[in-house]
């Protein structure tokens, strides 16, 4: 980023696959800060081979996902690879890795060496469990944190199997959380500290910290949160309704309020003052049939005409979305929400723009994913000084990537 992004000056290595701890750099990258990608020559991140994508080598998830970053093709089962790592990592502010637990300590690149090596390294381990416990040597992937984190058991229809989020939701969500911990150790370092610090994040740990009263409610009155479908106990009415012309809308009017105006755009002025509708307690123990008086209203018209009628009176609502829906949305369109990134493979490339919008000192996306080790010899010559002579030779060892022509070098002025 050439300008004067937030974090414009901080230095992220990044050892990762997939999406926890990568994305987490991404926030950084997103921000100013300088992500250097430590990617597996020849193979890269797992990423790149996930979903479709426009080329070999690069799915359209590591296209958006790794944007902003810098690929360094550094192989570290070897131990001209592992120095190369040190080096980097000497000058870096924060680390952030997803290997099984005790894989850096095999290689000797562990918080213990390399805290001793810079005593400022923040450095953010993300694994299946964490890094201690009973199940810290299991591998760990989104639907499997999900499930143990009591996040999937009570998601989705009590006669249906529990489901799974369509988005990697721990994997995401243990980013951010990440993010925001590497945030807090760079500031405690910078204003007193001194020194950095390790951070453990388990990947169920994040769903389960959302999980709200999920455990005080078992531990103290016994109650275990079962599958309710769409349905919010306690909040009725309220769920995702099928129009005539089948697009689905939601509801919600579980507020006492709520539900008098809404019995008013259905024209059901005779259940606002009917005692069994009256409070919400009322409403939540005939939830079937006062949902069944939404169905019916709601499948009689046309999605425009429904969401026009609610909104007038006062209901919240709104549709279910899809990609297409959004593509043409005009609420995405004012807001920015969609940033159409340029680049000279695939020409623009759409992705999320960056969120959150901070007024003084915004982020910026420059560039979308690179390409594997498109940036080695330029990290590597730069930030080590390493001769040109002498990184062909690490190359033809296979120690690093062979050289390709770096897609990113505003990356050299962040």
């Amino acid at each position: 980023m050439t300008g004067d992004g937030p974090l414009k000056g901080i230095r992220v290595v990044e050892v990762g696959t997939m999406l926890a701890a990568p994305f987490a750099a991404t926030l950084f990258a997103d921000f100013g800060a300088e992500v250097i990608k430590i990617e597996q020559p020849g193979v890269g991140d797992t990423l790149r081979q996930t979903g479709s994508g426009p080329e070999d080598n690069m799915s359209w998830s590591f296209v958006v996902d790794a944007r902003n970053k810098r690929s360094v093709a550094l192989d570290l089962r070897q131990e001209a690879g592992q120095e190369l790592f040190r080096r980097l990592v000497a000058d870096a502010d924060v680390l952030v890795e997803n290997f099984r637990p005790g894989t850096l300590e095999r290689w000797e690149l562990g918080w213990e060496e390399l805290h001793r090596l810079n005593r400022r390294l923040v450095m953010v381990r993300i694994s299946g469990f964490g890094q201690q416990g009973p199940y810290s040597d299991r591998a760990g992937f989104d639907r499997i944190a999900l499930g143990f984190s009591g996040y999937m058991y009570p998601t989705g229809y009590p006669e249906m199997p529990p489901v799974r989020p369509a988005v990697a939701t721990a994997d995401y969500l243990t980013a951010t959380f990440a993010a925001f911990s590497a945030m807090m150790a760079l500031h405690w370092r910078d204003t007193g500290g001194d020194e950095g610090q390790m951070i453990d994040l388990g990947l169920y740990e994040a769903p389960f910290r959302i999980s709200s009263s999920l455990m005080a409610s078992f531990l103290r009155d016994g109650n275990v949160r079962e599958r309710v479908g769409n349905r919010n106990p306690g909040f009725v009415p309220a769920g995702n309704f099928l129009t005539r012309d089948e697009r689905w809308i939601q509801i919600a009017a579980g507020a006492d309020g709520v539900w008098r105006r809404l019995a008013t755009v259905m024209d059901r002025a005779e259940l606002i003052d009917d005692p069994r509708y009256a409070t919400a307690p009322e409403r939540s123990s005939r939830a079937d049939e006062l949902e069944t008086l939404v169905k019916v209203w709601v499948g009689g018209m046309d999605f425009a005409d429904v969401e026009r009628a609610l909104l007038e009176g006062g209901v919240p609502a709104g549709g279910i979305l899809s990609a297409a829906d959004i593509a043409a949305d005009p609420h995405y369109e004012a807001r920015g929400n969609i940033a159409t990134v340029p680049d000279d493979r695939f020409g623009g490339v759409p992705m999320p723009e960056v969120v959150p919008r901070l007024s003084r000192t915004p982020g910026r996306i420059d560039h979308a994913g690179p390409r594997l080790g498109a940036d080695t010899h330029a990290v590597l010559g730069d930030l080590l000084g390493i001769a040109p002579e002498e990184l062909d030779r690490l190359a033809g060892e296979g120690i690093i990537g062979q050289h390709v022509a770096s897609e990113s070098p505003e990356a050299k002025e962040r």
